[in-house]
Order: C-alpha cells, then sequence, then structure tokens
C-alpha cells in the first residue's frame, strides 16, 4: 500500500503529461489520478502450419484421398474476439487531496499508476486479466516408426507408398477383426482391449500422416486499445488478412475490423466550469454507459454495454466523511474511478 505521498514528491513526474492538462499545484498532499476507460480488444487469431506428408502424391492413388496437397501452406484465422474494458491514468483529472490534522483520509491506496483504489482501508480488488485457453502445436508420431522393415527397405518412394498403404488396411482389419471378437488371442477384458484398439490408433494415424501430412494451430492474442471519443462509429481497431493475420490500421492489406462506441448514458453532463472546480474532500468518477459493437465482413462479433468514465461525471466526498470521529472506508473502481464500496462506523 502507498501511503502519505508527497505531493512535491510527484509533480516532477506530472511534467510529462501535456500542457493542456490539469496538474495540481503546489502544496502538501497526496497526489492522485482518476483513471479514464479504454476499449481493449482481445482478437484471438489462429495460425495454421501445414506440412505435407512424404507419400502425399500417392494419396489418391492407395488410399482414394482426393485433395491432399503436396505443397507446404500457411494461413491465419480468427477464432474469437473479446471485448474488456481497462482503466488508465487521466492526465485531466490528477487532484491533491490536501493533508489536515483532522482528517484521516491520508490512509490513501494507489495503484502503481498513482490511480485511487481506496481510502482507510485495502482493496481487494484484482486486476482481472483474461486467462484465455490457447492452442498450441502438438508433437507428431514419425511415421517410420511403425512402418515395416520391408517398407523401410523399398528402393523407391511410391513403392514405400504402396506398402504402407497395405499396412494401413491391415491395422484396420485387426481393429474390425478384435471388435468382432474373432480375433484368434482376445483381450482378456474391456480395459485390455481399449489398450490394444487405441495403440493400433495411434499406428494407423502415424501411417496416414504420411499421405495425408501434418496441421499444426498455433493461437496468438493481439490486444488493441481504443479510447472512446463521443460517438465513435465505424473505427477502424486493426485489420486482418488469412495470410498475414492481425495488421495495423494502415496496412491495407487486411480487412478492417470495425468497433463502434455509443454514448448511451442519460446521466447529467456537467458543465465545464464545473470539471475544474476545485473542492474540498476526495474527488470521484461517476462513469455513464456506452454500447460497444465490434464488426469484421458484416458479421456482429460483439455487441455489448458496458460502464464508461468519459460519458459521465466528476463528484466530491466531503471532508467530513473523513473527520477522525468518523472512520470512513472507501473503494474505488479503479477502472471508471467509481465507488464501488463505502462504509462507516
Amino acid at each position: 500500500m502507498k501511503k502519505g505521498i508527497i505531493a512535491l514528491g510527484l509533480l516532477a513526474s506530472l511534467s510529462t503529461y501535456s500542457q493542456e492538462s490539469y496538474v495540481p499545484q503546489a502544496g502538501e498532499g497526496i497526489v492522485y489520478f482518476l483513471p479514464k476507460t479504454k476499449v481493449a480488444i482481445d482478437i484471438i487469431a489462429t495460425k495454421v502450419d501445414y506440412q505435407p506428408g512424404d507419400f502425399s502424391l500417392y494419396a489418391s492413388r492407395y488410399l482414394r484421398l482426393n485433395n491432399i496437397s503436396s505443397q507446404p501452406e500457411s494461413h491465419w484465422e480468427i477464432k474469437d474476439i473479446q471485448v474488456r474494458l481497462v482503466g488508465v491514468p487521466d492526465s485531466t483529472k490528477a487532484y491533491i487531496m490536501k493533508l489536515k490534522d483532522k482528517s484521516m483520509a491520508s490512509n490513501v491506496e494507489l495503484t502503481d499508476k498513482g490511480v485511487v483504489k481506496a481510502i482507510n482501508t485495502v482493496s481487494t480488488e484484482k486486476e482481472s486479466l483474461p486467462n484465455y485457453k490457447l492452442e498450441k502445436p502438438q508433437p507428431h508420431e514419425n511415421a517410420r516408426k511403425y512402418m515395416t522393415e520391408d517398407i523401410l527397405m523399398s528402393g523407391s518412394s511410391a513403392k514405400m507408398a504402396e506398402l504402407t498403404a497395405r499396412e494401413i488396411y491391415n491395422i484396420r482389419d485387426s481393429k474390425n477383426t478384435i471388435l468382432r471378437g474373432q480375433a484368434e488371442t482376445m483381450p482378456k477384458d474391456g480395459a485390455s482391449l481399449q489398450l490394444v484398439i487405441d495403440q493400433l490408433n495411434k499406428q494407423e494415424k502415424a501411417l496416414m500422416q504420411a499421405f495425408t501430412g501434418t496441421t499444426d494451430r498455433t493461437d496468438k492474442v493481439f490486444t488493441i486499445l481504443v479510447e472512446p471519443n463521443n460517438d465513435a462509429q465505424e473505427q477502424v481497431a486493426a485489420r486482418f488478412s488469412t495470410q498475414l493475420g492481425v495488421l495495423p490500421t494502415d496496412n491495407l492489406a487486411g480487412d478492417p475490423i470495425y468497433v463502434s462506441i455509443r454514448n448511451t448514458s442519460t446521466l447529467p453532463m456537467p458543465e465545464e466550469d464545473k470539471k475544474k472546480k476545485k473542492a474540498d474532500g476526495a474527488i470521484y468518477n461517476v462513469p455513464g454507459k456506452g454500447n460497444v459493437t465490434v464488426t469484421y465482413q458484416g458479421k456482429k462479433l460483439f455487441d455489448g454495454e458496458m460502464p464508461f468514465t468519459q460519458f459521465g461525471y466528476t463528484e466530491v466526498l466531503v471532508d467530513g466523511l473523513f473527520d477522525k470521529k468518523v472512520n470512513t472506508r472507501v473503494i474505488f473502481n479503479t477502472t471508471t474511478g467509481g465507488i464501488l464500496k463505502i462504509d462507516k462506523d
């Protein structure tokens, strides 16, 4: 917990913000920021890599498999798009909570970026980072491990392919014989039967991949941050190409992924001079609401209403709440700057 931060020690860091930003004036106190809300668009994209098998040219002749490519190929697919909110320090909402002898408000918890988290208590709010289950390439069995001596000693690829195809058919015949209970030596119980079938399936799959090739799928998350700007309609958040994957907005090789953020709040918007009016006490946000939609190639991939600081206004917790006679505890939402919980005794 960061307590009792002296304003003079932080004013130097505030100078890095825009000159248009509001910067607290000198005086001892606790410097804190309110957050502003940004939309984080997580694009989960999958890279698909295909490697042809050694016998891909013979797949049609010996296994009656058509459309088996003999050339390696890679492409990208959009697996999913998730939308969440993140809070970042708002350089236009930097304030000083003055330290007073009779005030209990000096016990303030801030994030590592200076956003207010709690007063007179410890926030239990945890940063909820997404934990996506991402697909990764799995190891492939080596087909040669299951090839017989005759196959490996063959003098040509065509002959190896022919004998491998025969071995595949033999494995299938063996499975059918066992499953029909016609094998000369049958497994003793159901567990033993399953082990035998699993092993035969494993051999068949490995040998089949010598004809069909292998496909690896690798998921990757691309995060795009978008800041609301009044009503942002059909704003290009990123672009996507099946050949190149997720691209920046200015790369016209990909089709646009659009995001729209529409103000749906019915809260009264304060006048500009009231926004900058100084008040004694802890200033916090009352977030409004906005509708967020994400579309790609005419399909709506996300549509939901979310809280936005930019569509709300600020209020003040007056100093009287933090008098030493009143133990007031406040926990703030670090994404919106709104109050999560307030109690006193």
